[in-house]
C-alpha cells in the first residue's frame, strides 16, 4: 500500500511539473517579440529559451521526490553512476523543438518515472492544445482536455473525475491507421507503410510531431507507430509508459523485446508502438 501511495504522489508531482513547464513554454511561444533564442547543440538539433525554462521548472518541482533526474537539457551523469539508480526521472522538457520553432503546436512536455530500467509511469502535456496524457499500471491511462494547471491542493481523484480513460472509443469502420513522424520519415518507414497497404483493405497515414505519435496509438486514433529513425530514451519513456497502461505494446523492431532504459548508450533502437 505504501508503494502505491508513493507512486500516486510521484504521479501528482509529475503532472504538476509538466503543466507548470507548459505554462513557461507558452509564455515564450506566444510572445511576438521572442526569437526563441535558438542555439545549436552538438548534434545540430535546436535548443531554445523554452527548452531551458521548462527544464529548470521541472527539475525544481521534481526535487521534492529526492530521485535522480536525467533530462535531455541537463547534465548527464556517467553510466557508472546511473547504473546504480533503481528509480529515476527521465525527462524531455520540450519534445519536438523543431515543431516549436515552426510554430505548428506539435510539441510536448515528457516526464517518466523509470524503475528497474522500465518506464513505470508517464506524463505528457501538449501546451498549445491544453491536453494532458498520463498513466500508471494501477490507474491505467487517461487523457484530460482543456487543462493548464493543477494546484498543490488538487488531488488525483479530482483530476480523474474529468479525465477520459484510454483508449477512447473509435469509429467501427476506421481504416488501418499508421502514424509517422512529421520530420523523420525514413525509407524503412515508407516500406512499412507499403507492406501494410498490401495486408489491409484500406490504410490511412497520419503525420505528427514529438511524442504525440505514441499518444495517438495509446488513445486508439492510430493502430501502429513504426519508428525507423533515431530517438533518445527521453523521447519515448513517458509515451511508452502511457501506451502500456492503455494496453498497447512498445517493442524493438524485429523482436518481441520491449525498449529498455538507462542504457550506457541512451539512443533507442528502432521500435514499434501498436
Amino acid at each position: 500500500m505504501e508503494q502505491n501511495n508513493n507512486l500516486r504522489a510521484a504521479l501528482s508531482v509529475a503532472i504538476r511539473a509538466a503543466l507548470a513547464a507548459g505554462q513557461d513554454i507558452m509564455k515564450i511561444y506566444t510572445d511576438p517579440s521572442q526569437d526563441f533564442g535558438i542555439e545549436r547543440k552538438a548534434d545540430n538539433s535546436p535548443l531554445t529559451l523554452a527548452d531551458k525554462a521548462a527544464h529548470r521548472r521541472i527539475v525544481e518541482m521534481l526535487a521534492e521526490t529526492e530521485l535522480p533526474i536525467l533530462s535531455e537539457e541537463g547534465r548527464h551523469d556517467s553510466y557508472e553512476k546511473r547504473s546504480h539508480w533503481v528509480a529515476f526521472w527521465l525527462v524531455d522538457p520540450l519534445d519536438g523543438t523543431k515543431e516549436f520553432v515552426k510554430r505548428n503546436g506539435e510539441f510536448t512536455v515528457n516526464i517518466a518515472l523509470v524503475i528497474d530500467d522500465r518506464p513505470h509511469l508517464g506524463v505528457i502535456y501538449v501546451p498549445v492544445r491544453r491536453e494532458l496524457y498520463f498513466g500508471d499500471p494501477l490507474l491505467g491511462a487517461w487523457k484530460v482536455t482543456d487543462i493548464t494547471e493543477m494546484s498543490k491542493d488538487e488531488r488525483l481523484p479530482h483530476l480523474l473525475e474529468r479525465a477520459q480513460r484510454l483508449p477512447l472509443p473509435q469509429p467501427k469502420n476506421r481504416p488501418y491507421t499508421i502514424v509517422a513522424s512529421r520530420s523523420h520519415l525514413s525509407p524503412e518507414t515508407e516500406q512499412f507503410i507499403e507492406e501494410a497497404r498490401r495486408e489491409h483493405d484500406e490504410v490511412e497515414t497520419i503525420s505528427s510531431g514529438s511524442s504525440l505519435k505514441i499518444c495517438l496509438v495509446a488513445e486508439g486514433a492510430a493502430d501502429v507507430y513504426p519508428r525507423y529513425a533515431p530517438t533518445m530514451e527521453w523521447d519515448t519513456a513517458a509515451g511508452h509508459a502511457i501506451a502500456c497502461c492503455a494496453g498497447r505494446q512498445v517493442y524493438q523492431a524485429g523482436t518481441d523485446e520491449p525498449l529498455k532504459y538507462n542504457k550506457e548508450d541512451l539512443h533507442n533502437p528502432w521500435f514499434l508502438v501498436e
